[in-house]
């Protein structure tokens, strides 16, 4: 009988304690951010696409002028095609088709390098992001900071998007 009762208080101990920590489980504290509206709000996401267009300008202004030989070429061929020789037709052909080739090379070019540019941008303000999560999830003591787009519901006091936003804000 002695074997019984202690049997089945340690049970009870167990379920206890295996309820205890159950709820412990759900006294974690959880954030949410949504990372499209952290990087609409940051005031460096402009700067950045500024930096950019700033850096390639030169080379944007190459490839107008490009544009712009090979519309000058095109309305000269319409203008005076009936009047040229045949040999003037051809070499303005050739002209045109050189100018285009450059023009496809150019372009395809420039698109990439800013692509690369502008990726290696957001990289370093993804890091601000990540780093401004990190002391925000410490200084208020949660235990999970999740993506918005990874859960189906989140109360919106739980989103610390704005105060991400604002740290990220003041540590240009």
């Amino acid at each position: 009988m002695k074997k019984l009762v202690t049997a089945v208080s340690t049970a009870a101990m167990l379920a206890g304690a295996t309820f205890s920590s159950a709820s412990f489980a759900f006294e974690q504290k959880i954030g949410v951010i949504d990372m499209g509206a952290i990087f609409q709000g940051l005031p460096q996401r402009e700067q950045l696409t500024e930096n950019i267009t700033l850096e390639f300008k030169e080379r944007r202004e190459n490839i107008q002028s490009l544009v712009k030989k090979m519309q000058d070429i095109q309305e000269k061929a319409q203008r005076d095609g009936a009047l040229m020789t045949q040999q003037q037709q051809l070499d303005l052909q050739r002209e045109l088709e050189s100018l285009k080739s450059d023009y496809q090379l150019k372009g395809k070019a420039l698109e990439e390098d800013m692509r690369r540019r502008g990726g290696e941008e957001q990289n370093k303000l993804l890091l601000k992001v990540q780093k401004a999560v990190n002391e925000i999830a410490k200084s208020k003591k949660y235990d999970i900071i999740l993506q918005s787009n990874a859960v189906a519901f989140f109360d919106k006091k739980d989103d610390i998007s704005a105060l991400v936003v604002k740290k990220v804000a003041k540590s240009k």
